[in-house]
């Protein structure tokens, strides 16, 4: 993989193949806004049991709502009660509120249930809340290109650390599911990593209780001190590394953004398969701390780093 300046002119992927920008959402993270009653005649002051049966209700349609994302056809009510195991009668009248705020759609001649127009509006909502400015996703495109890797940006946001703009080809896929919007994982993906490094360790002892530790793949570190031994590494050199840690046949390495205080505001990262990512670690570390010093200064003045 050949070196460049910093100053990268006409751009020509190795292998041929023209590098896609991929930033698509899953659906339930596009969804912001839910209605809270799904049927008639609620009081607006609502006692404690009528609200923790509201927040169940929210969750059933998040769940419905999962399940229709599913289906690229359509999915039929009774489907829905039987993979979500609830009544029927139940499912139709989560439906009905659900098609009339337009999150979903009718499709009467097939007795089916699609996904709602309404869900574009929440997709551009979001885009604009967690944006990657022009010249942020120009740098991710010139890093895909430079380092032959597929190559991520990712915001922080709250207490997570988002996927914000991803740049991959035919011949250097993105890892699955890993568009915009992923935020999942932190202890097995390499911005994951720079987020919890990031954090005191009440913060993160707190982040790691609510999301766990699953094992992705053999090679996922699932134990608290394993862990901590690995977030250490990441304060002191500024990288972060994943090797099939949260998929078989793929490896990823991030670095840090940091505003003007050194405070972390996010990360950029390149995936590759293993052989390739052993072959080019020291390379990729060079690029991403170049990338991530260029998006400080193409950020600098905007809302997410003032000047």
């Amino acid at each position: 993989m050949a070196m460049h300046g910093t100053v990268w002119g006409n751009l020509q992927f190795r292998n041929g193949t023209a590098p896609v920008e991929t930033n698509q959402p899953r659906v339930l993270q596009s969804l912001l806004i839910l209605h809270t009653h799904f049927s008639k005649g609620q009081d607006s002051r609502m006692g404690r049991n009528d609200a923790l049966g509201g927040i169940a209700s929210i969750q059933k349609a998040f769940a419905l709502l999962d399940v229709v994302a599913g289906y690229s056809d359509g999915v039929t009510a009774k489907e829905l009660a039987t993979t979500l195991k609830m009544p029927l009668p139940s499912v139709y009248r989560m439906l009905k509120t659900l098609v009339a705020s337009g999150h979903l759609v009718h499709l009467k001649e097939a007795s089916r249930y699609g996904l709602g127009y309404k869900l574009h509006a929440l997709d551009a909502s979001l885009r604009r809340q967690v944006g990657t400015p022009p010249a942020v996703a120009r740098l991710i495109r010139e890093l895909h290109i430079r380092a032959d890797a597929a190559s991520y940006y990712a915001v922080h946001r709250g207490e997570d650390i988002v996927v914000a703009h991803v740049v991959d080809s035919p011949g250097r896929p993105r890892i699955t599911p890993m568009g915009f919007g992923f935020n999942d994982a932190a202890h097995a993906t390499a911005f994951g990593k720079v987020l919890l490094a990031a954090m005191d360790l009440d913060q993160r002892a707190s982040y790691l209780e609510r999301h766990g530790q699953p094992a992705m793949t053999e090679a996922t570190i699932t134990g608290v001190a394993d862990l901590a031994a690995e977030l250490r590494r990441v304060a002191e050199t500024g990288i972060a590394v994943e090797n099939e840690e949260f998929i078989q046949g793929a490896s990823c390495m991030a670095t840090p953004v940091k505003n003007s205080a050194s405070q972390i505001i996010g990360s950029v990262a390149v995936s590759t398969d293993p052989a390739n990512f052993a072959a080019s670690a020291d390379e990729f570390a060079i690029l991403l701390r170049n990338t991530a010093g260029l998006i400080r200064r193409a950020l600098r003045g905007t809302p997410m780093l003032p000047r």
